[in-house]
């Protein structure tokens, strides 16, 4: 069974954002990706449009996350799940937030330039 050590994980960084990978590929999922998300204070996340499906569970903080035009304000416990295909954002208050995301493998995004994001912790 593969299990996940904190002490063994590398975060990354993006878009002033914390990304620290749990369950992907290269931890032993062939389906599966959970992620860590650490988002600042006051922090307007970048619009984007995800290809796959992507679901959100609060952890800490308050965010908004806004899917298609439709903003919502989450605190902790409640979760949200985004479709493939949509366009989402995240911001903060002047609290920070930690967010428990889950995408399947393969996961990728498309910033508002056209560029295809294949982000490093869902491999």
């Amino acid at each position: 069974m593969p299990v996940v050590r904190t002490a063994d994980l590398q975060s990354h960084q993006l878009h002033g954002s914390t990304f620290t990978p749990l369950i992907r590929p290269a931890t032993g999922s062939a389906e599966l990706c959970v992620w860590r998300l650490e988002v600042g204070p006051a922090t307007t996340g970048v619009s984007h449009r995800i290809l796959r499906e992507e679901a959100f569970v609060l952890l800490s903080g308050s965010i908004a996350l806004t899917i298609e035009g439709e903003s919502h304000t989450l605190t902790p416990g409640d979760a949200a799940v985004a479709p493939a295909g949509s366009t989402i954002s995240l911001t903060t208050t002047d609290l920070p937030a930690t967010v428990m995301v889950t995408a399947p493998v393969g996961f990728t995004g498309e910033l508002p330039d056209g560029t295809i994001v294949n982000p490093p912790w869902v491999n």
